[in-house]
Formats: C-alpha cells, sequence, structure tokens
C-alpha cells in the first residue's frame, strides 16, 4: 500500500457549478434558510440567510417567508424558542409546526406554546428568542 497525503482546502466561499447549494456525496452543506427572531411586539428579524420576513398572525403564531420558494414543500425544519411573553420564567416552550395550516414552498406556519406548571395550555405565547433552520426543498 501506498503512502497517503493529506491536504488541507481552505475556502471562503463554496458555490455549486450548477448555481444551487454546494454538496457533498448529495448532501447539501448549509440550511436552506435559518433565522432569529423577537416575537414579542412588533417583530423583528436579529439574522437570517434565506428568509425575507415574518408574519405575525396573532400571540404565538408566525409565518416564516422565504425570500426563494423552496421547490417542495418536502424540507424539514428545526424550531427553537425560549423566553415567553418576554420572561424566562423557567416554563417549558414548545416550538412547532402550527397545527391545521399547512406548510407550502414560499412559508412555514410557526406555533410557539408554553408547557407551564400543572400542564399544557394550548395557548399560544410571544416569545423574545424564536429560531428556525430549515433543510432541503431548495434545488
Amino acid at each position: 500500500m501506498g503512502d497517503y497525503l493529506m491536504s488541507l482546502i481552505k475556502a471562503n466561499d463554496l458555490t455549486n457549478v450548477t448555481g444551487g447549494i454546494p454538496t457533498v456525496k448529495s448532501q447539501q452543506l448549509i440550511p436552506t434558510a435559518w433565522v432569529n427572531f423577537n416575537g414579542t411586539g412588533t417583530v423583528a428579524i436579529r439574522d437570517s440567510e434565506g428568509v425575507s420576513s415574518i408574519s405575525d398572525n396573532g400571540t404565538g403564531d408566525y409565518a416564516i417567508n422565504f425570500a426563494v420558494a423552496m421547490v417542495n414543500v418536502n424540507y424539514v425544519a428545526t424550531l427553537a424558542a425560549q423566553n415567553i411573553n418576554g420572561t424566562n420564567d423557567g416554563n417549558t416552550v414548545i416550538a412547532s409546526h402550527h397545527k391545521g395550516t399547512s406548510r407550502s414552498t414560499s412559508s412555514y406556519p410557526l406555533f410557539v406554546g408554553g408547557w407551564l406548571i400543572g400542564g399544557y395550555t394550548g395557548a399560544g405565547k410571544d416569545s423574545s428568542d424564536v429560531n428556525i433552520i430549515v433543510m432541503g426543498g431548495q434545488s
């Protein structure tokens, strides 16, 4: 067996020659879209990529609007939220796909609720720290 040489490749930017997201073994290297936003008062995006805006549809009810439409609705969304109603009161926060609302290629419906002492209330709760990462769905 011969000697193996290891090389280090450094790059500031990777671009797929076909214009899509760079891949390794057909797996996308970066999220298709992500956002960190304040969902209390006037909704405000802190930082994002691939997200054009957030719609505030009521208490704990948001829509993440994509800058570029997904190719299909089979993307994966990972969600996290904390500090419901602007306080860090120790209650568990639930962030999920909004029940009864279909995801689309242009937006993702997001629901934030609280699991309060004694059980889940089912009520939406505004959160000052909401995060979502979307993988797949874009060519």
